[in-house]
């Protein structure tokens, strides 16, 4: 384990140290150090658990179940905290045992669905603990199975929307990515990339989770089973291509400059430089080559370009939110608010980034772009000057103070996008392109309805998804399968709501994305991959397309001495936007940051519960509604007897979205949908008065669920127990009307 970077560090470290068991410190499964192959024998004890009468016991079973589980239900790859000291520990959901079966069964399933064909893969990680031990026992793995495996050169990070992009540029059979996105340091997840890139849906996740079971069970029969650990050279770990194509940076360049950075003479022109956080620092390595190639890395300053895995301290705290003290984590994601003792509101991640000395000598106007471990969010600030507060809180513009003279303004994803997507159409409009194709946007239920008004006005078609980038990709592959079947004919797609879009011949993505900082913009011309394959944008969010499409919003403002928040009030006041505001509220129900894993699964366990009775409440309401039980009517009557303190009675609609209840009302939304993978709650709004959103956020996010007497009236007790149940039927009806489900063919490599 490496010297901790500062004290809190060190107290996570000798937290961990001080909560795992001796027989845990003593393991030693297999050892990676080796250079040479090695084999690793699963035994029946393995699957039980440790005692005294089963000294070898890891409980591989119960592990097993909690992560089939999840692979059901992921919708960014199978996360979880992990022993960052004793990788091997599999009393935690990641763990070097775990990864080392879901490699060589997604091998195995790879094998039988390809015989015959030569199977590439790659593996590529961002800065998190003990990511280069997964790499290598994943590429070691996948080689001894025979499946030649791209590594990034010198087996160094590269970001997740990199791995996606040649995963389809590259015509692979997929790909293995180990991160977990902007969550806390202790997570990590292996996100699996199938070969659009995209996320695998959990009927490919269930393929290979099957085969850990038919390990299993020969395992209980037989009493052992052989695992083949590659050597660390074995001849199948191919570093060559990738360092043959500078890690892919010369194709997504290629890619860049068909697109977004078609013209980037403004910034090239900009005084002003804008500042990069490269949070972790894998952002770093890539990030810089790219604007490098593209004549632009003199208009940018860094800060945080060391990799480190406890990510600069940042989001860390020795305090929890209630004062209490004990290591605490928030996370990266800078959009995060908390609230002090008194009750003011605050931005811990960015606190902890300490900018009132980072940024103390950038000029007013500098626009600061924050960017996460796997690189793919995308946080936007900019430095103004004190006096325009009053504006700023008209709008719903959140800022911190940065000294006596200056501010911070820090803009929610919703609102940064919507900047975004609004430049984006400007500029093809302004080179003579936007007339080419019709328009549309996919965007997720939670994300703003602002979005959607202004799309309305703009003529430009909106399909609506569940949370999760892979439901974005799976709309993309129905567009593009409608494209290539019948490319004079207009496109036409169902949204999550019911509501049958038609997209018009040839249509063009001008955006996609959602409210956590993720997105990605179309290409005018279809991608192809090297086989042929098209596409109408990338599998995968990407914070540098998103910093090129920012970097040249950034020089037209500077051209026109205007800020951000004027350039987004601009817009709301052109297009005509009502839903101004949009909030969201995240309702954890444990500490994440608990080192002590038993404590940590029963306070998972507890709140799983919590998040389970809110999400039902909401969740029969909108099923009943569907299965036409009662009407909203009805609905009305209940929500208003259980929060006397809110009115539901412009109360439209309720509707399951395919992983949450969306509340729609004349002047508001509000969507609360539970964490499919952890125990917490997310309530979201959007609408015309900010005080009311928030209120109806807070109160309907953090209600217990208890069922009301009106609520059993109209909701008999069989049928709340089965909405789950019965709204999952209605989500994989959506996922799979008019699926792009064409079989990936290997074609015959030159590469």
């Amino acid at each position: 384990m490496r010297e901790p970077s500062c004290e809190l560090e060190k107290e996570l470290f000798y937290s961990v140290f001080e909560k795992t068991p001796d027989y845990i410190k003593d393991l030693d499964l297999m050892n990676f150090s080796h250079v040479e192959g090695f084999t690793f024998t699963l035994k029946r004890e393995h699957l039980y658990p440790h005692s005294d009468s089963n000294p070898e016991g890891l409980n591989l079973k119960e592990w097993f179940a909690n992560y089939s589980k999840e692979a059901k239900v992921s919708t960014a790859g199978i996360r979880g905290p992990q022993n960052i000291i004793f990788p091997q520990d599999t009393r935690f959901p990641i763990n070097l045992v775990g990864i080392v079966l879901a490699t060589l069964a997604k091998a195995l399933v790879a094998r039988e669905k390809y015989q015959g064909k030569e199977i590439r893969k790659l593996v590529g990680s961002e800065v998190r603990y003990n990511s280069e031990l997964y790499l290598d026992a994943i590429a070691r793995i996948q080689a001894e199975q025979g499946i030649r495996t791209l590594t990034p050169s010198g087996r160094k990070t590269i970001p997740i929307w990199l791995a996606s992009f040649l995963a389809f540029k590259l015509d692979l059979v997929g790909g293995e990515y180990i991160t977990s996105s902007h969550g806390i340091s202790v997570k990590t997840a292996t996100k699996d990339l199938n070969s659009q890139g995209s996320q695998y849906l959990p009927e490919e996740s269930l393929e290979f989770v099957n085969k850990i079971q038919e390990i299993f069970d020969i395992v209980e029969k037989y009493g052992t089973y052989d695992i083949k650990i590659g050597a660390k050279n074995h001849p199948l770990i191919d570093e060559s291509i990738m360092t043959r194509l500078n890690d892919g940076v010369d194709l997504y360049v290629e890619y860049l400059k068909s697109g977004v950075a078609q013209n980037l003479d403004g910034v090239k022109k900009m005084n002003r430089k804008l500042f990069i956080e490269s949070v972790g620092g894998c952002a770093y390595r890539t990030l810089s080559r790219v604007l490098e190639k593209l004549g632009i890395q003199d208009k940018y300053v860094w800060n945080n370009t060391e990799e480190d895995p406890f990510f600069h301290s940042i989001g860390k705290y020795d305090t929890d939110p209630k004062g209490n003290k004990t290591f605490y984590d928030y996370s990266v994601d800078a959009t995060v608010i908390a609230k002090h003792p008194d009750g003011s509101k605050y931005f811990p991640v960015i606190e902890s980034m300490h900018y009132e000395k980072v940024l103390k000598d950038l000029p007013l106007g500098t626009i600061v772009l924050i960017t996460d471990p796997d690189h793919d969010r995308l946080t936007v600030c900019q430095i103004e000057a004190c006096g325009n507060e009053p504006m700023l809180d008209e709008f719903g513009i959140s800022y911190i103070e940065l000294d006596e003279n200056r501010i911070l303004t820090v803009y929610t994803a919703n609102q940064a996008f919507l900047m975004l997507m609004n430049y984006r159409v400007k500029q093809l409009k302004h080179e003579g392109k936007y007339n080419n194709h019709p328009r549309f946007i996919i965007k997720t239920t939670a994300s703003a309805l602002s979005w959607d008004e202004w799309a309305g006005v703009n003529n430009i078609k909106v399909v609506n998804v569940p949370v999760g980038f892979k439901e974005i990709a799976n709309i993309m592959k129905k567009v593009e399968l409608q494209i290539k079947n019948n490319p004079d004919k207009e496109v036409v797609v169902d949204d999550v709501f019911g509501n049958s879009i038609n997209l018009g011949v040839q249509p063009r993505m001008i955006f996609g994305g959602e409210e956590s900082g993720g997105m990605i913009m179309g290409s005018e011309d279809m991608i192809e991959s090297l086989s042929g394959r098209k596409a109408i944008a990338m599998r995968e969010k990407s914070a540098t397309e998103a910093i090129i499409v920012a970097s040249c919003l950034a020089s037209k403002l500077e051209e026109e001495n205007k800020t951000l928040s004027e350039y987004l009030t601009e817009i709301f006041e052109e297009n005509n936007i009502i839903a101004k505001y949009d909030v969201r509220e995240d309702i954890a129900y444990y500490n994440e940051s608990e080192p002590d894993i038993e404590k940590l699964k029963l306070a998972k366990t507890e709140g799983e519960k919590q998040r389970t009775k809110n999400d039902l409440f909401y969740l029969s309401l909108a099923i009943g509604i569907r299965e036409g039980l009662f009407g909203v009517d009805k609905v009305k009557e209940v929500l208003n007897d259980a929060f006397p303190e809110l009115n539901f009675d412009n109360l439209q609609d309720v509707k399951f979205v395919g992983d949450g209840t969306y509340l729609k009302f004349k002047d508001k939304y509000v969507e609360i949908r539970p964490s499919g993978t952890d125990a917490k709650t997310k309530a979201y709004s959007g609408g015309e008065n900010l005080e009311n959103i928030e209120k109806f956020s807070r109160i309907l996010g953090n209600y217990s669920g208890e069922r009301t007497d009106l609520h059993k009236q109209i909701i008999l007790d069989e049928f709340y127990e089965n909405s789950k149940e019965t709204a999952l039927n209605y989500y994989l009806q959506f996922v799979e009307k008019d699926a792009n489900n064409e079989k990936f063919v290997i074609p015959e490599y030159t590469y």
